[in-house]
């Protein structure tokens, strides 16, 4: 499947997965990827902070939106911008002709009050601004970089029990419109990512189920990041590749090097059984992530990653919705 022919499958994009498996990283690596494809991509984060601003080597995204990676002749634009409830409710007042009522929450500090008046709603404010983005085309592509896989079930389940609270009015109405996104295949799906480890991968897997089978949304593949491979001659002996080698070191950096390949080698068998155990589990395709050697990975590393993502979606034949 060719990168822009998945990213017309579906118009958001929402990643989800558990705190630290690099769901950050993998969002913003969906939106390089659809702006290689030629089209236009939005990255919405919900707070500040994080490896956005570093990757694309840009600003930071904030609430007015910034250009993180401008188009050029053959690549879209990367926007990137902060949604938050309390912008997210002032903007559906302005949309709705409140502008006034907005300037009267804002002095009185009655926004903030208004936003957690009731369970969800704060939550739903958001979906609520992601759909009105995605009805006013903001982007061809808008990636939503979700909490955390522990808190996106709830966020992706505030309509519906807001929906079950209110029987008319704006919020309904705003819950239904959101609803009608998220069940729609052909307008959103959810991206999950995990790490090839035991705890990330049971979750991803209850996750998966949890968004199916209670909220019917559709689903892309799992994105498995951090995947290490084992360079071809790792499991050669040191002192076996030559005197060359051999006659530089002493004893202990040839056992040095014998036990770093055992510990890689090691890691990436251990890996291919959390791998194996994903693929038996979970009815999806996976594209998996090269890890990189930094903890502070920048424009180069995106693009490598953004290349694993090209592979990967170029490897798939059908749709991924479940």
């Amino acid at each position: 499947m060719l990168p822009a022919h998945f990213y017309a499958e579906s118009r958001v994009l929402i990643v989800a997965g558990k705190g630290g498996v690099g769901k950050s990283t993998a969002a913003a690596t969906l939106a390089r990827s659809a702006s290689r494809a030629g089209l236009r991509s939005l990255l919405v984060r919900l707070a500040p902070g994080g490896p956005v601003a570093g990757l694309f080597a840009g600003p930071e995204p904030d609430l007015d939106g910034v250009v993180l990676r401008p188009a050029t002749a053959t690549e879209g634009e990367v926007q990137g911008r902060l949604v938050t409830p309390d912008h997210a409710l002032a903007e559906y007042l302005a949309d709705n002709g409140l502008s006034r009522i907005t300037r009267r929450l804002v002095r009185a500090g009655a926004i903030d009050v208004v936003t957690t008046a009731a369970p969800g709603i704060r939550d739903l404010l958001v979906l609520g601004r992601v759909k009105a983005m995605e009805i006013a085309r903001a982007a061809d592509v808008i990636v939503l970089d979700a909490p955390a896989a522990g808190h996106a079930i709830e966020f992706l389940q505030s309509p519906t029990g807001l929906r079950a609270a209110v029987g008319s009015g704006p919020i309904a109405s705003q819950a239904d419109g959101v609803l009608e996104m998220l069940a729609d295949g052909s307008r959103c799906r959810v991206v999950l990512v995990a790490l090839a480890e035991e705890t990330p991968v049971t979750e991803v897997v209850e996750t998966a189920f949890a968004l199916e089978d209670e909220l019917g949304v559709h689903l892309g593949p799992v994105l498995v990041n951090a995947v290490l491979d084992a360079p071809v001659g790792l499991d050669v002996d040191p002192s076996s590749i030559g005197a060359g080698l051999d006659a530089g070191l002493d004893p202990g950096a040839l056992d040095a090097l014998r036990a770093a390949a055992a510990f890689r080698l090691e890691r990436v068998a251990r890996q291919r059984v959390q791998l194996e155990r994903l693929a038996s589990l979970l009815p999806l395709d996976r594209i998996e992530l090269p890890w990189l050697p930094t903890i502070d990975p920048g424009p180069a590393e995106l693009e490598r990653l953004a290349d694993a993502i090209d592979a990967g979606l170029g490897a798939l034949h059908v749709s991924e919705a479940m």
